[in-house]
């Protein structure tokens, strides 16, 4: 499995709309071959902080879905980011 997770920086009255645009991606990616669960969400705490979850089967699956990555549109609205990917070799459901 592969954990994809971070956060993604806009400026604050930008963050509505910016996941407003990303609702077609969100609905994409949670159709595509592999995808266990994607999620983009505003941050409680911080007005900018867009936070990003997704789990997929495996690595194949990411770069199938990935492609070119984000627009150039979303690109643009971006300040920073800090996303990564993990390689998960066990999981254990904590709801049982």
């Amino acid at each position: 499995m592969v954990i994809v997770a971070g956060h993604l920086l806009v400026a604050p009255e930008a963050r509505e709309a910016y996941l407003a645009g990303c609702v077609a991606v969100v609905e994409q990616a949670r159709g595509a071959r592999g995808c266990l669960d994607f999620a983009l969400s505003a941050d409680l705490l911080d007005p900018g902080r867009i936070n990003v979850l997704e789990r997929w089967a495996s690595q194949a699956d990411v770069e199938a879905f990935r492609g070119a990555g984000t627009g150039d549109e979303q690109t643009a609205q971006l300040l920073g980011a800090s996303v990564a990917e993990y390689d998960v070799a066990d999981v254990r459901s904590l709801t049982g």
